[in-house]
């Protein structure tokens, strides 16, 4: 089977609002609910949510969009249960009605709403379960956050279903045949598709600049969240720091991050399935762009070339693991889209990779938060840096670490460390994690 550029953005790229751990929860709990009679939803008993541990650990302390003023995925699968339209997909929470927002954190103050961690479940995994008298519906997402994979009325099995993700005849989704596609490809391949967007890509890819560049704006007029890229941004004017390319693109990447970090109503368009990985992929190629003379099509076929390096990254490391993707996968993309952007070839390109991972390889996912922008600040920045170094001849050897001889090899070395050897690593964060909440609700 073979993937045209076409077929990687559409199955790879999407808008998304809010954090995509706990849209996804509500997406499932939307799912579930919308398999009900309207009266039925009305008078809920009890909705039920089962998840993968990283799942849970991302959904621990991120404002939710629809009630910024909390966390959770309770709430999460509240207001998709009571309010969500789960055709929206990962902007399942972009219109509840106020009147469902209500019956929905009702329903969580009344202890209707539970969360239940499983915790050797490997794979990004949700069920939610909405109870109403003697009715009962369930839906399950499997391996990406908006692939439902079952749906069951009353115990029954709904085989058939507009909802239902489509399959390939092998049973794999879509997105799992692309991946195992992608990881067979080099990455003179990858930038060969570069060659093949059309009128419609150039659109859809402007579409997605655009979108992540009204959450920068809006981060940086309102300093929301932790306020890193105002803060950035105020030093600049400042004369404390020079406005350069990198730090521009640190600027333009946190504010975005500050914005939808702090559950701001406004969709990221998401790369690899993460609203985060796409303010990567995208926000530190557009902040060069205004420092070089380049043509809109140069932008945007570098942003597409970060998103096919992102969901490269991904295939490998897997949707969610102990290993910050922003950082490392978008992070990586960013990096060979700015090398290309300034016109470099595939061996600068991969040098920009391989800078990148030897730089921030080591960062840890430790859930989704505010906090998050500082990790985006971060990775835009060596991004920029890291193909800069890569254009000036700098390329870390193939002797370091676990850079490998091409950057083929170090992204499958970075899968590795991911999936095999930062296991225990990711258990470890959860349990701080866990503990601390535990912590703070009983008040010690």
């Amino acid at each position: 089977m073979s993937f045209t550029v076409k077929d990687i953005l559409r199955l790879e790229v999407a808008p998304a609002l809010g954090c995509t751990e706990p849209v996804a929860v509500a997406l499932a709990a939307a799912a579930a609910a919308s398999l009900l009679d309207d009266a039925d939803v009305r008078r809920v008993d009890a909705v039920e949510v089962w998840t993968d541990p990283n799942v849970y650990k991302n959904g621990l302390a991120v404002s939710i969009p629809g009630a910024p003023d909390l966390k959770g995925l309770d709430t999460a699968a509240a207001l998709g249960a009571f309010g969500g339209d789960p055709g929206l997909r990962l902007q399942v929470l972009g219109s509840i009605p106020e009147a469902a927002r209500k019956a929905a954190l009702a329903a969580k103050g009344a202890k209707k709403v539970s969360v239940h961690l499983l915790r050797e479940r490997q794979g990004l995994f949700i069920r939610a379960r909405v109870q109403a008298g003697d009715r009962a519906a369930e839906a399950e997402i499997e391996g990406l956050h908006d692939n439902i994979t079952a749906l069951r009325l009353d115990g029954t099995d709904l085989a058939r279903h507009a909802l239902l993700a489509p399959r390939a005849a092998d049973g794999k989704s879509g997105v799992a045949a692309l991946e195992e596609w992608l990881m067979a490809r080099s990455l003179d391949e990858i930038i060969a598709l570069t060659d093949d967007l059309d009128d419609d890509d150039l659109a859809f890819l402007m579409e997605g600049v655009k979108r992540n560049e009204l959450l920068a704006a809006h981060g940086l007029k309102h300093g929301s969240g932790l306020g890193i890229g105002k803060a950035l941004d105020r030093m600049a004017r400042q004369g404390l720091m020079e406005r350069d390319m990198i730090l521009s693109a640190r600027i333009l990447t946190s504010a975005a991050a500050d914005a939808r970090m702090a559950g701001v109503n406004l969709p990221a368009m998401s790369s690899a399935g993460s609203g985060n990985h796409g303010l990567t992929a995208i926000l530190p190629i557009r902040a060069v762009a205004d420092h070089v003379h380049i043509s809109e099509r140069q932008m945007l076929e570098a942003v597409a070339l970060s998103h096919m390096i992102t969901a490269y990254v991904k295939a490998h490391t897997g949707r969610l693991s102990a290993v910050c993707g922003c950082s490392v996968a978008a992070g990586a993309g960013a990096a060979a889209g700015v090398a290309y952007l300034l016109g470099g070839d595939a061996r600068h390109v991969s040098g920009a990779i391989k800078n990148l991972v030897a730089d921030l390889a080591g960062v840890i996912c430790d859930g989704a938060k505010a906090a998050c922008a500082l990790k985006l600040n971060t990775a835009a920045g060596s991004a920029v840096q890291s193909a800069l170094f890569a254009l000036q001849g700098v390329d870390v050897a193939d002797t370091d670490g676990i850079i490998g001889c091409s950057s083929e090899q170090t992204m499958r070395n970075v899968g590795e460390l991911s999936t095999q050897g930062m296991i225990e690593t990711d258990r470890t964060i959860l349990n701080i994690m866990i503990e601390k909440q535990l912590t703070a609700e009983r008040g010690d």
